[in-house]
């Protein structure tokens, strides 16, 4: 019997592991799919203390920016730093003193936002002249009045969830992905003692027995929850991105949309992101759906002020599920950003645990909560959490240098400059294996500097089942090919692996180019669309992947 079961390998879930896991908890985590596949690996990537909740939620702002400085201390390799610039336009009612006035009100707000910069590292703000604002970024729109800046961070969200897991598998946690829990098993009080859970890739049913159960399954809680005759209340929000194949500016800038609702670019990679919508969501967060309406209104809201974005082509889309705390009456984007701990003792079931609500930049210190009162409930004496201090794996200091890394190891410079970004410290250890086999050498991914060393080292050691898995491991496939330059090569490399027959190999190739395809197709439109049809149908056909039964082109 373990001590904990988490369900969920998002952020909160694979943290929550990760913190009992250090405390000497005996510990196991559940995904039904792969880590960070929900709302964390389809967020905007920021650890960011979200300014616009200055006022509303106040704490919030202050627990993000503090815990946005843990983060980058324990996973320095992983982040990157995104000034932000605030331009403001002109033409108010009023005229020009009115305009003026306006610059000063944004330069004041951020004023008390500079108060928690010093908690994440980030610099104080500044008020621009418009023409201070056009040397950074000349492609503003000609008639703004100047700018305002602030600081903020990104970070690879989907490798951030990963190396919580590893972090808690290091530590003794047994982590199993694509397994998804059935139902919950209470004993004759109605205490939760366990789940039942199947492997969705063997079939095997399985009951796991734990002393304390916690649904860290962001949007999936309630629905989990709801099957076992408990309740989770949430209001979740739909949010889309839209990725353009070119990084426009290596600034973030902040417009707003047609409804006055605030919307982001920002450099992401060797991409540029914007995003995000806000909507109420009363479907399958396994079933999310991206609109040609929803890209155009993020579009128009950024062309805004960058009138020549639509020349920048739109390679694909991605879209999450907020697990936001409910609240009834509120607009959508006006919902707290607080997080919640539902003990779910008072209806009858003790032993069960929820999570609800919060943001990316403050899982740690939300997973700090809820290992605490995981204790609790353990009766044993709360423990010192130490997951601020510990690096992730592969965030110890110092990092390797990427150019002494590619003289060393023979491989081409830029590949091995993202591998550093990805695997920190570990970087040398992916390398190593180009000694025994020098054709891992060769980049994979060009558009993301995948080496096949890389692709070898997720599967060995980072709980890869999947070939789809490696899009969340090393972004594999996410440039603007669409992976049609890669999966063939990837597959191949997975297969040999993992000693699949060429049929199993197959299957897999194909999932992994209509994962893709999902959220390419609400991006495009006209004679693009054609195009991407035309060049999708004669690249499956020669691969031999358009036989309908395999789940092909149709």
């Amino acid at each position: 019997m373990f001590d904990l079961i988490v369900i969920g390998g998002g952020v909160n879930g694979s943290g929550i592991a990760r913190d009992a896991a250090m405390r000497g908890l005996s510990v196991v985590l559940l995904e039904r799919e792969d880590f960070g596949v929900g709302a964390s690996g389809n967020s905007s990537w920021m650890v960011h203390g979200g300014v616009r909740y200055l006022f509303s939620d106040p704490t919030v702002t202050r627990d993000s920016c503090r815990d946005s400085g843990y983060i980058q201390k324990i996973a320095s390799h992983l982040i990157f730093r995104i000034p932000f610039l605030m331009p403001t336009v002109g033409g108010r009612p009023g005229g020009h003193l009115m305009d003026r006035g306006y610059l000063y009100g944004v330069e004041s707000f951020l004023g008390v936002y500079d108060r928690y910069q010093p908690l994440k590292h980030g610099k104080q703000s500044v008020r621009l002249s418009a023409k201070e604002a056009y040397d950074i970024e000349p492609g503003l729109r000609r008639d703004i009045v100047g700018a305002a800046t602030l600081d903020e961070y990104g970070i690879d969200a989907f490798r951030l969830c990963v190396l919580n897991g590893l972090a808690a598998c290091e530590k003794g946690a047994d982590i199993r992905t694509w397994t998804e829990v059935e139902r919950l098993l209470r004993d004759g009080s109605g205490r939760v003692r366990g789940v039942l859970a199947r492997d969705r890739l063997t079939g095997d049913v399985e009951e796991i027995e734990g002393k304390v159960t916690v649904n860290a399954a962001g949007a999936w809680s309630p629905r989990l929850a709801g099957r076992n005759g408990l309740s989770v209340k949430m209001r979740p929000g739909k949010g889309i991105h839209v990725v353009l194949d070119r990084k426009i500016s290596n600034y973030g800038i902040i417009s707003q949309a047609v409804d006055g609702r605030d919307v982001f670019i920002i450099p992401l990679e060797t991409s540029s992101v914007i995003g995000t919508t806000d909507d109420d969501f009363y479907g399958d967060p396994g079933q999310i759906e991206v609109t040609n309406d929803e890209v155009s209104y993020l579009l128009e809201a950024i062309e805004h002020l960058l009138p020549e974005i639509r020349k920048a082509r739109v390679i694909r889309t991605y879209a999450g599920v907020r697990p936001t705390l409910y609240e009834y009456g509120r607009n959508e984007s006006d919902l707290s950003r607080d997080h919640a701990i539902v003990d779910h003792a008072a209806e009858g079931a003790p032993g069960m645990l929820s999570m609800v609500g919060g943001k990316l930049a403050a899982y740690r210190m939300m997973s700090e909560e809820a290992v605490d009162l995981v204790e609790d409930a353990l009766g044993r004496p709360r423990s010192k959490c130490r997951t601020a201090l510990e690096p992730l794996p592969g965030g110890a200091p110092p990092l390797p240098d990427p150019a002494l890394l590619s003289e060393k190891y023979e491989t081409p410079p830029w590949e091995t400059e993202r591998l550093v970004h990805r695997q920190g410290s570990r970087a040398e250890d992916v390398l190593v294996l180009t000694k025994d086999e020098p054709a891992l050498r060769a980049p994979v991914c060009q558009c993301e500097g995948v080496l096949g060393a890389e692709l070898v080292w997720c599967m060995r050691n980072e709980h890869v089942r999947r070939l789809s898995d490696l899009m969340r491991r090393c972004r594999l496939g996410h440039g603007p090919c669409g992976g049609t330059r890669c999966a063939r090569t990837a597959a191949t490399i997975f297969a040999r692996e993992r000693g699949l027959d060429a049929e199993a190999a197959m299957a897999e190739l194909v999932d992994f180019l209509e994962g893709l395809w999902r959220f390419r197709r609400p991006a495009l439109d006209g004679h693009q669309l054609a195009q991407e049809e035309l060049a999708r149908g004669i690249w499956l056909s020669s691969a031999g992947l358009d036989e309908p039964a395999r789940g092909g082109c149709r």
